[in-house]
């Protein structure tokens, strides 16, 4: 496991742009964000991020999540969703969170907001379908009839009204020019992007806090024996007060949607 520690560093503003150029990056964002640049045109990088407390809660047993990570975690997730094409959320965190999934607190543009309603249960009265002149997509069930305007994206997929397949999703996208995704949340969709191999890099930021109780950030299927848990090869990086394990899941990516593995 590397360690290092992040502080203010060069300028974010040229960031976005430039790992979409392909450059590479200053320090600290190299090491941060640079695992995040596909080889090519046609390949894909998919990384999974969730905020959570020492004892691995994302919020309390009611629910309640605002705000688990602070100022410098708040400000990585911000960062991720600039440098990213598209920004995947279900839709359990649509009605729970209600989020905007927009770039607020640092420079860069907004992503691609993408929402997986396969039992189209969302209206349009949502944030994250703000007409804001960003692109919208919602992913659902063939056959489903939706509640939204006739503005928003949609790409209907085989699959149960409970669980859409994750390669498939991310191949809908990347036929649609979106080949740099954060999956944002909730827990249940990082967990499914994560147990079906969809993943190229996890990133974890654990707050300095501790919940007691609450819901878990990750739930994959059990496992027997710990030779047989998942272990990754870890960067560990300090945000403030906060941690952040960058988790490399590339050797064990899966071949649907898969993603060029970075330079």
């Amino acid at each position: 496991m590397e360690r290092s520690t992040v502080d203010t560093g060069p300028s974010w503003t040229e960031v976005p742009h430039r790992i979409r150029a392909g450059d590479v990056l200053p320090e600290p964002w190299e090491s941060l964000f640079g695992p995040l640049r596909a080889t090519s045109r046609s390949g894909a990088i998919v990384v999974g991020q969730i905020g959570q407390s020492i004892d691995g809660r994302i919020a309390t047993p009611s629910g309640h999540s605002h705000y688990i990570n602070g100022p410098a975690g708040l400000d990585h997730l911000h960062r991720l969703r600039s440098v990213v094409d598209a920004v995947i959320v279900g839709a359990g965190t649509v009605r729970t969170d209600d989020p905007e999934l927009t770039v607020r607190r640092v420079s860069g543009p907004n992503p691609a907001r993408v929402v997986i309603d396969p039992r189209g249960t969302l209206g349009t009265s949502a944030r994250v379908f703000a007409a804001d002149g960003t692109r919208r997509i919602v992913i659902t069930l063939e056959g489903t009839r939706l509640r939204i305007s006739n503005d928003i994206e949609t790409i209907a997929l085989p699959g149960s009204r409970a669980l859409l397949d994750p390669g498939a999703i991310l191949d809908a996208l990347s036929a649609r020019g979106l080949r740099r995704v954060l999956v944002e949340g909730g827990a249940r969709t990082v967990s499914h992007f994560l147990a079906a191999g969809c993943l190229d890099r996890l990133h974890v930021v654990v707050a300095p806090v501790i919940v007691g109780s609450g819901l878990p950030g990750l739930a994959l299927p059990p496992v027997d024996r710990m030779t047989d848990a998942l272990r990754v090869p870890i960067h560990a990086h300090l945000l403030g007060d906060e941690v952040l394990f960058d988790c490399d899941l590339s050797a064990r990516r899966s071949p649907a949607g898969r993603a060029n593995k970075p330079t």
